[in-house]
């Protein structure tokens, strides 16, 4: 891992919060299938300098939970798990079905090649500290906070 700064907020819909010790981030969408989509970006962009990364595997991901918050902590989980177990850097995510308490998406990218890929920051798991998820009228949004 280098001490590489962490991404500008210029990823769509989404802004990065001054947290101490920890990354946090707001994203806003027209519905909850583009923020989650849109946090798992953010999720990764944080992960590692996602400009190296090509889609050459679509991996099926399929996550549940008792409400929406706990849905979006075990989504964006099952990502950094795929990157720890299977090594998946992933640049590219497609939530074909949500609902309340299940999740079921498509992320795209690649093993992690050390010699192209370059990893900013370590992220040890997705927090309940300061989460929400919320849907209006207007459209929606997310707060993540991820332990680093």
């Amino acid at each position: 891992m280098t001490s590489a700064p962490l991404p500008a907020s210029d990823l769509p819909g989404v802004t990065f919060l001054d947290i101490t010790a920890d990354v946090g981030f707001e994203v806003r969408g027209p519905d909850l299938k583009t923020v989650f989509e849109r946090a798992a970006l953010a999720t990764f962009s944080v992960l590692a300098d996602l400009d190296t990364v090509q889609e050459r595997q679509a991996v099926p991901i399929q996550v549940q939970a008792e409400d929406r918050e706990g849905l979006l902590v075990e989504w964006l989980t099952e990502l950094l798990y795929r990157f720890e177990v299977d090594r998946l850097l992933f640049r590219r995510f497609a939530v074909d079905h949500l609902t309340d308490t299940e999740l079921r998406a498509t992320a795209y990218g690649e093993p992690m090649d050390p010699t192209r890929h370059e990893l900013r920051v370590f992220i040890k798991g997705v927090t309940y500290h300061l989460l929400a998820v919320q849907e209006t009228p207007e459209g929606a949004w997310v707060r993540v906070v991820l332990d680093i």
